[in-house]
């Protein structure tokens, strides 16, 4: 019986340091080349953003501070920016740069902007958290897809016509 792995790291790189829980079927880690590597039903939340994934790859500083995170396999996600924007989504493969705020997203990418009801449809997204800014590629043969929801317009009616209006006073 294989036990689910629980990891939690605790990132005291600034004032607003959040804990980082890690959950997995299995674990292994170098400490000399500061590699983690989580597999089976990889869960990853910090905060309100939440990573799930098959395979996820952690890389670490001197500090033990992650720099880089890798998922890989049927990857979903939950993310908050800094501007409070919300955002869910899957990709194949997610590459996340804690200190740029930055997410890379691969393969068969559909990213949806929960609170603004915009998706993104593609092969290649980088979203941008502290810029607000967002980035999208489509596959070779497939171009990328954007979808708003757009509200419809409440026709108010016409004013009159002045010679109507006339009209109307005369019959």
């Amino acid at each position: 019986m294989k036990q689910k792995i629980f990891l939690t790291i605790f990132l005291a790189a600034s004032l607003f340091a959040q804990e980082l829980q890690v959950k997995a079927k299995l674990f292994n880690a170098d400490q000399k080349t500061g590699i983690s590597v989580f597999e089976g039903n990889v869960n990853i939340i910090k905060g309100s953003d939440e990573l799930n994934a098959s395979k996820v790859t952690i890389h670490t500083n001197a500090n033990q501070e992650p720099t880089k995170f890798t998922a890989e396999g049927d990857a979903s996600f939950k993310i908050k920016t800094l501007e409070g924007a919300l955002y869910t989504g899957r990709a194949q493969k997610v590459i996340y740069l804690p200190k740029e705020k930055e997410y890379h997203f691969f393969q068969n990418v559909h990213l949806k902007q929960i609170n603004e009801k915009k998706e993104i449809i593609g092969d290649e997204v980088i979203l941008k958290t502290i810029e607000g800014k967002a980035y999208a590629k489509g596959a070779q043969q497939e171009p990328v897809i954007m979808i708003f929801n757009m509200p419809e317009e409440k026709k108010e009616q016409e004013p009159k016509k002045e010679q109507e209006v006339k009209k109307e006073q005369n019959d």
